[in-house]
């Protein structure tokens, strides 16, 4: 969920926020959420690998480029054997995590592997840190996670605690939780449930009510009660769509907790656990599974981290050099001068027959009228496969996943 938008190497992520064109008040909520956003935001990515795959029907020719977010959708697209894959963001924390990822899949048994990125919360983990991965990892890197965090401890110690409890996102979670355990309501319930049936009655009895509280409504009237999601102020009025934000909350998390079974999602085990599952059949993305290993770090060469701006990468490109496209939902942060610099360059950039996926806080796609219909009429809107993945990704945040198909 990173924005690919333009800006130097020292102030990238305030660039790309920060709207030059809104009033005082909406400036400064655009900078604090570029404040917010600067440190680690998303320990986990939270769009669904599974239903990306399934949408861009990866080929051995496949060359993707995809925003990096918490590094988890890169590594699990190496299942699908494509030939490359340039992995790029615009935040130091993220390329340090992925860096972090990189070197635990290449260096680590799957019993470590496990222990580190999946319970993330075991004491020996600074050990493992120390001894099989920090030789491996380049200088920043190294500096930013045996940095100290705002409160002065290292940062490798989250992997001690919980990280999937850190980070913007982790903190909002937790936010939810007390907020949901001051309404008498334990989350973590639902995980328990043994049928879909179950986990609809426990969300209808459990779960709905609390959105109609009036603090929680009171609260999510303001944008900045979603910055623990990466909403930045741009966004919050398109993911609205004229609801009331506690109404549009409630259903994302319905679908969340009533449209999959919660043993095979592991989305909802980090919503309402705050982490993976610890059973060995606890879900896991596919990059962490016991049979998955392997491949993964066989493949680990062909994904190209970048510390970058996604537009600029393009730009620097060859024609025809890509035909896998993942935007992750960052065009919802963009003007339409830089959606049109942004498909310009995917447009140049892009193989007959290539494909982008991206995903809106709404539900509609919002190129149309915004990227000029010369630029658009060179690709092909696919609805149905559009919905289809829609329908498919778990991790029910967004409105809608779209697919575009490059016509030549």
């Amino acid at each position: 969920m990173t924005s690919p938008l333009s800006g130097n190497r020292s102030n990238l992520i305030e660039n790309a926020v920060v709207r030059d064109e809104a009033s005082r008040k909406s400036k400064l909520l655009d900078k604090a959420f570029a404040m917010a956003f600067k440190g680690l935001v998303y320990a986990q990515i939270w769009e669904d690998p599974v239903a990306d795959m399934a949408a861009m029907e990866i080929t051995p020719d496949s060359r993707i480029i995809t925003i990096a977010s918490g590094g988890c959708n890169a590594l699990s697209y190496l299942t699908a054997d494509p030939a490359g894959i340039t992995v790029v963001d615009l935040n130091t924390a993220h390329i340090a995590l992925n860096n972090l990822k990189h070197a635990a899949v290449r260096h680590l048994s799957h019993v470590e592997v496990r222990r580190f990125i999946a319970e993330a919360d075991r004491a020996e983990n600074v050990a493992l840190y120390r001894e099989k991965l920090a030789p491996h990892l380049d200088e920043a890197t190294r500096r930013y996670w045996e940095g100290r965090d705002l409160v002065g401890r290292r940062r490798i110690g989250a992997f001690t605690r919980g990280v999937y409890r850190h980070g913007l996102l982790g903190g909002f979670i937790g936010a939810a939780h007390v907020i949901a355990k001051l309404h008498k309501v334990n989350p973590a319930e639902i995980l328990d449930a043994a049928s879909m049936e179950e986990q609809r009655r426990i969300f209808d009895e459990r779960f709905a009510p609390v959105f109609e509280r009036r603090f929680v409504r009171w609260l999510t009237k303001h944008p900045a009660s979603l910055f623990g999601l990466g909403i930045p102020p741009a966004q919050y009025d398109a993911l609205a769509g004229g609801q009331s934000m506690a109404d549009v909350l409630r259903g994302r998390l319905e679908k969340l907790a009533c449209h999959f079974p919660v043993n095979d999602n592991y989305f909802a085990w980090q919503a309402f656990s705050r982490g993976y599952g610890k059973g060995t059949e606890a879900p896991l993305p596919p990059y962490l599974q016991e049979a998955n290993l392997p491949l993964v770090r066989d493949r680990l060469d062909r994904l190209d981290l970048r510390h970058a701006n996604f537009t600029h990468v393009l730009a620097a490109a060859d024609d025809a050099s890509y035909d896998r496209y993942v935007l992750l939902d960052a065009q919802d942060w963009m003007t339409d001068a830089q959606l049109t610099e942004l498909w310009t360059e995917i447009t140049r950039t892009a193989k007959p027959g290539a494909r982008v996926l991206f995903r809106t806080a709404a539900e509609p796609s919002l190129l149309p009228g915004r990227v000029p219909d010369a630029i658009l009429d060179r690709w092909d809107y696919r609805v149905e496969q559009s919905q289809t993945a829609t329908l498919a990704d778990r991790s029910s945040i967004y409105g809608g996943v779209h697919l575009y198909v490059f016509k030549g």
